[in-house]
């Protein structure tokens, strides 16, 4: 008996030691997730300072109360945003470090510290989803030759969404960009951040150096071709320019769109004495502007790359055609735009654009008034008479029209492309065919010239016994102007980016209209 109540006793005491054990530890864990799941009122005098409309319709449209109460998802947020560079953005622009300070001392915050944290975490989470959706640069500020429509990007509702359905993680997702491009030129930063520091030296030489040569210069080329990973054997360096060296620099020339002979002459020195940060830099700048261009492409496509003079067809995601292309030169640039193909004109004549005749057209006319006849060019006044050129008024040259008649030796050759674009550019033949032999072909006014454009054209005509090679051929041989309407819908993206990445090797191409160092200082500054 005395056994049985001393068990008894034993008992209860141990249940009297466990539940206020119990109770504590659930009254410690409970004040916790208070502190956690608290939300304060805002008062929206406290917005306002922000000068930021998609934060106040944000918070309004939450009663204006916190919303980041969770710690899981305002640790996703600063985790994003301190990892963001790898995306080509820069953390500082999102007030990283006063974030980091903020939630270091969460559970010292008082009532308006936690309210100012909230404001912040927002704005500055809605400023990364911008700048990582459209880019953090208005490209119409920057350039006045430039034609992208930008979409507003709605975070109050990936936001409010995202938070009803606890998937911030996703709605980051979303608001990156898709293209194949954007992910390789990821890809191409983090190539590049592997890299070791850049020790090389710049290379300095006036020779054009060719296989089977001795020059001093190329113990350096030899370092720099090692540093990018052309060459591979790290034997004694010598200024020998053996075979292996010569095997390098053709891979060099290829990555940077040379062409791959081995000599090593200006463009090749030039493409070899940028160093690792500018290459980044290079990158950054190229993200950037893919945040620009379109978000989705539409089913067939004609997709220009200015920088790469090239210019390709896709049809159901799969290129169907690749063609060389010229391109404007410097002073008189082919704009970036996107647009619709609209009409095929066969046998154009050739108004001389504004810029050209200014530039081009009056100061050789002035000369010599034979100049247009010679070109085939004629001069008419504002009732479509043709005028004598001896009878031209070089006192105000802009009361004319001057139209070079159709032929093989037009300017636009024998076939154009016109799409809506508020620059009067267009695609077209050309009668310096020869042009497409040369590595360099930023020789244009502004429009776009095409190699063998016939076989674009029947391919956008798509009716290939109504538009054979001989229908066109006869077409052509009429000399007669005849304008086709296009059936069917070719979106044309003509755009412009230099660098990117190929099967985890590097791939630039050069900045011809020298956009790149001065795009990565505006995103710095």
């Amino acid at each position: 008996m005395n056994k049985l109540i001393f068990f008894i006793a034993f008992v209860t005491l141990i249940s009297c030691k466990k539940d206020p054990i119990r109770i504590i530890e659930s009254f410690k864990t409970s004040k916790a997730s208070d502190k956690e799941g608290e939300i304060i009122d805002i008062d929206t005098a406290l917005i306002v300072p922000f000068k930021s409309k998609s934060l106040l319709d944000f918070y309004n449209s939450r009663e204006n109360q916190t919303v980041w109460q969770s710690e899981k998802n305002r640790k996703i947020i600063l985790e994003t945003i301190k990892n963001c560079e790898a995306e080509g953005l820069n953390p500082p622009d999102y007030n990283i470090s006063k974030l980091v300070d903020l939630e270091k001392n969460f559970n010292k915050l008082d009532e308006d510290e936690q309210i100012n944290y909230d404001l912040l975490l927002t704005y500055n989470f809605q400023k990364y989803l911008t700048h990582l959706h459209n880019g953090k640069l208005n490209p119409r500020k920057l350039y006045n030759n430039w034609d992208l429509h930008i979409d507003e990007l709605d975070t109050k509702s990936i936001l409010n969404n995202a938070l009803t359905k606890d998937s911030l993680t996703d709605a980051i997702k979303k608001c990156q960009p898709k293209a194949l491009t954007y992910t390789k030129l990821i890809t191409a930063l983090e190539i590049i951040n592997k890299l070791p520091e850049d020790k090389t030296d710049s290379i300095i030489t006036e020779d054009k150096i060719k296989h089977n040569r001795t020059y001093p210069a190329i113990i350096n080329i030899k370092k720099k071709l090692l540093y990018w990973k052309d060459l591979e054997s790290n034997d004694i360096i010598t200024s020998a320019y053996d075979d292996k060296t010569f095997k390098a620099v053709k891979k060099f020339q290829t990555r940077h769109g040379l062409t791959p002979d081995g000599i090593i002459g200006k463009s090749t020195i030039k493409a070899l004495n940028f160093t690792k940060e500018e290459r980044k830099h290079q990158i950054i700048a190229n993200l950037e502007r893919w945040r620009w261009f379109a978000k989705s492409f539409t089913e067939n496509y004609v997709l220009i790359n200015i920088a790469n003079y090239s210019l390709n067809v896709v049809q159901d995601q799969n290129i169907t055609m690749s063609k060389r292309i010229v391109v404007g030169k410097t002073k008189r640039r082919t704009p970036v735009l996107t647009s619709v193909l609209q009409t095929i004109v066969f046998n154009p004549t050739w108004t001389v654009p504004p810029t050209i005749l200014k530039e081009d057209i009056i100061p050789e006319l002035i000369k010599n008034r034979n100049y247009l006849k010679n070109k085939g060019i004629g001069i008419y006044d504002s009732d479509s008479n043709e005028v004598d050129p001896l009878k031209w008024n070089q006192n105000r040259p802009r009361g004319y029209r001057y139209v070079q008649k159709p032929g093989y030796y037009n300017a636009l050759g024998v076939v154009k492309i016109n799409f809506p674009n508020r620059y009067s550019v267009y695609l077209h033949d050309t009668n310096h065919r020869d042009l497409f032999e040369r590595n360099n072909r930023s020789l244009s006014s502004g429009c776009v010239r095409i190699e063998e454009p016939l076989e674009l054209v029947r391919l956008l005509l798509d009716d290939p016994k109504k538009y054979s090679k001989e229908k066109m051929d006869s077409i052509i041989a009429t000399k007669k102007t005849l304008f086709i309407g296009l059936t069917k819908r070719f979106a044309i993206y003509q755009w412009y980016w230099t660098a990117w990445s190929e099967n985890d090797e590097l791939i630039f191409r050069d900045d011809i209209y020298n956009l790149d160092a001065d795009l990565y200082t505006k995103l710095r500054n």
